[in-house]
């Protein structure tokens, strides 16, 4: 909270990250010009033996913010390669450009309609500027966990659990640009957010299923019943065209001994012309 708090009133101020920088950048002084002066002489008298002190080497995915007197001196950090600098006034922090990865704990939020959830995820993130990550913040990769779960937790704040189920993408992308906007002044890229995970309580989870059960029965019944229709109109259209031709019906009735026939059963059931009880009926 104290790291928001101090953005926030950063941003109400108008400090942006260049002149926070020009401010650790200044001139030294006269006396601190002296005792540069002082030690670079003494240097050279004593090349042989300084130049160990003063040959350094950072990788290549490293840069080097160099501090004189306690002051940066210079805007651009150093390296990749060899450099050098002055014993006893000068001094060096190392910054890893590398992209760097970390998992959010599990969060345990409430929703918009006031459901509990847990949601962790993994963000990704690397150092922009090396001067602003150690002159801006005291550890800049600490500070951008801490904001990175109370990101987390606000964003979540704002969404139902319907959005939070479905919208992950919406979810994250609003989390990257809340962390990048937030970290810009500590040097720090967000390149990347990604929900892992949304855990919802076993009695939720239960609703839920018996809910989706209950619209998938009911969707069964619909579709049940919407074949009934279109079966009793096909055999409305059926009888109309065999009431148009009596000869239809006893071809239908081959047909049907046909079908027992081929399935090998010993009882056969012969189906009579309605026309030939009709006589026998009327005598």
């Amino acid at each position: 909270m104290e790291m928001e708090d101090q953005m926030e009133s950063q941003k109400r101020s108008g400090i942006s990250k260049e002149t926070l920088i020009s401010e650790r950048t200044g001139s030294l002084g006269c006396f601190g010009w002296l005792i540069v002066i002082i030690v670079g002489i003494f240097t050279i008298v004593l090349f042989p033996f300084t130049i160990w002190f003063c040959l350094k080497i950072v990788q290549e995915y490293e840069r080097a913010v160099i501090f004189r007197l306690g002051r940066i001196t210079d805007r651009k950090a150093k390296g990749p390669g060899i450099f050098f600098i002055l014993p006893c006034t000068d001094s060096f922090v190392k910054v890893d450009l590398r992209t760097v990865s970390f998992d959010i704990p599990p969060q345990e939020i409430l929703t918009k309609d006031s459901v509990t959830v847990s949601v962790d995820g993994v963000v990704y993130f690397r150092v922009n500027d090396p001067i602003a990550s150690v002159a801006n913040v005291a550890n800049s990769d600490f500070a951008t966990r801490l904001l990175a779960q109370t990101t987390l937790r606000n964003v979540l704040g704002t969404k139902n659990l319907a959005e939070v189920l479905s919208d992950r993408e919406g979810i994250a992308h609003s989390m990257q640009t809340n962390l990048d906007e937030a970290t810009d002044n500590w040097g720090i890229k967000v390149e990347r957010v990604e929900i892992k995970d949304v855990k919802l309580p076993h009695q939720l989870q239960r609703a839920m299923a018996a809910e989706a059960e209950a619209a998938r029965e009911a969707r069964a019944k619909v579709i049940a019943a919407e074949g009934e229709m279109n079966a009793s109109r096909a055999l409305k259209e059926a009888s109309l065209v065999i009431a148009e031709s009596p000869s239809a019906l006893q071809l239908r009735y081959l047909q049907t001994l046909n079908t027992i026939a081929a399935e090998k059963n010993s009882t056969i059931i012969f189906p009579l012309p309605m026309d030939v009880i009709s006589h026998f009926m009327r005598k």
